[in-house]
């Protein structure tokens, strides 16, 4: 109900806690543009870039970024992908390949009674040779996961933070009579390793977890983990 054309108006009701009555709020109805990648400089010339979500968009604009970024020669790395819940796996095949060098196998698509599907590198990236590291939590899942998965198994960088989601599943939604739909898994995701997903997620190789008070503090240890081994070597 809240969507509909451009430039129209659509009045909020709008309860609050600490707020005696509810209240309206009039919101011009636009195109909103979500923040698919942040990227940044840190000290001790470490490059940072989070992907939030792989949608139609992200690979172009993690190459716009990996551009910036790379012209100023950074000493290391850090791709973010906590809390990135997934998207097209095109998408994250060609984001992978920006860090894994052509050719390289990024999944394997199984489905029954059909071949399995293979899903490979197809252009060269910008950053395969950068010291990287990956940042990942229990919020990263599906293909955020693939990505995460291919760039450990092949040694192209190591994972910091928290144990993934666990999601390498393809559903077919399918609606019911009564308006309630039914999701039916059709095929397995697995990583270059014969690992699968589904269930257990990605332990990372070195694991720091970060609070909720910590996140709402500020504080980012696994932010900070990540520089000092991009930094120290370890």
């Amino acid at each position: 109900m809240i969507r509909g054309p451009r430039g129209t108006v659509v009045r909020l009701l709008i309860q609050r806690k600490g707020v005696a009555e509810p209240f309206v709020v009039p919101v011009t109805r636009d195109t909103v543009e979500l923040l698919t990648v942040d990227y940044r400089m840190l000290d001790g010339d470490i490059a940072y870039v989070r992907v939030t979500e792989f949608n139609a968009i992200a690979r172009d604009r993690l190459r716009d970024a990996l551009e910036e970024l790379l012209a100023e020669d950074p000493k290391g790395l850090i791709l973010d992908l906590r809390s990135n819940p997934g998207g097209y796996l095109d998408t994250a095949v060609e984001v992978a390949g920006e860090f894994l060098p052509k050719g390289t196998l990024v999944l394997t698509e199984r489905e029954r009674d059909r071949e399995p599907k293979e899903y490979r590198v197809r252009k060269h990236g910008l950053a395969t040779d950068i010291p990287l590291v990956v940042l990942v939590d229990g919020g990263s899942a599906s293909a955020s996961e693939i990505v995460a998965g291919a760039i450990r198994d092949h040694g192209r960088g190591i994972l910091i933070g928290e144990t993934t989601y666990g999601k390498g599943s393809v559903q077919n939604p399918h609606r019911l009579a009564d308006g309630s739909s039914l999701r039916v898994t059709v095929a397995r995701w697995y990583l270059p390793n014969g690992d699968h997903l589904d269930g257990k997620g990605i332990v990372p190789d070195i694991q720091v977890s970060r609070t909720p008070e910590q996140a709402q503090a500020g504080a980012d240890p696994q932010l900070d983990r990540a520089v000092a081994y991009l930094i120290s070597g370890r």
